[in-house]
């Protein structure tokens, strides 16, 4: 893991550096591993409170691609648009509505690859609060798509950000889960008992993780 430790000496912006060294000065560190292609998929794990926001930025900075996440679309609209929602979305991040299903997936999965360079972020769980179960969208725009999923965790017990792991889904939703529960084992969030099971609702044909 230490070969990923994103450093001052090893980053290559101003921008970078900057983010880096505030990282370092809250207690953080960022372990990345060079993106498998250009158009991907990322999920965030856990998401349990407003400080993964602001820790996942700065990740973001320090690695330095400029990739894109989901936000909800009341950000960006009235007051709030003008003011917050161009921040969020000057960030990257990008208005969906919640509740929308296959069409939303399409257009995502479409946007993806007629990009040259296109990796989403997205929280499974979908909240803060916790759920008994994830969000299948990001599952369904990967396969879609046909790309990679990054895993990225927020382990606030080792105060680290890692994306370090890539897997190549095969559809198969059981399979594929224990895949990523494997990932994210004794990983935790700001708020452990926030954090959802890795599981999609049983009616999605899939076992916990």
């Amino acid at each position: 893991m230490e070969d990923y430790l994103l450093e001052k000496k090893t980053v290559a912006t101003l921008t970078q550096r900057v983010a880096v060294s505030i990282l370092g000065l809250i207690g953080w560190r960022v372990l990345y591993r060079p993106l498998p292609g250009p158009r991907g998929v990322i999920i965030v794990y856990p998401h349990t409170s407003n400080w993964d926001f602001v820790v996942g930025i700065l990740a973001k900075l320090a690695i330095g691609m400029p990739f894109h996440f989901i936000a909800k679309s009341s950000l960006f609209e009235g007051l709030t648009g003008a003011t917050i929602g161009r921040l969020v979305r000057y960030l990257g991040g990008e208005p969906v509505e919640r509740g929308v299903s296959s069409g939303t997936i399409a257009r995502l999965a479409e946007k993806i690859n007629r990009s040259d360079w296109y990796w989403m972020a997205i929280t499974p769980e979908g909240t803060r609060s916790r759920k008994p179960y994830w969000r299948s969208g990001f599952y369904h725009i990967a396969t879609t798509a046909k790309v990679p999923l990054g895993c990225a965790r927020f382990d606030f017990a080792r105060r680290e950000v890692v994306l370090v792991d890539y897997l190549t889904l095969t559809g198969e939703q059981a399979q594929d889960l224990a895949s990523i529960a494997a990932v994210y084992q004794g990983v935790q969030g700001c708020r452990p008992e926030q954090a959802g099971p890795i599981a999609f609702r049983p009616e999605d044909g899939n076992v916990q993780g």
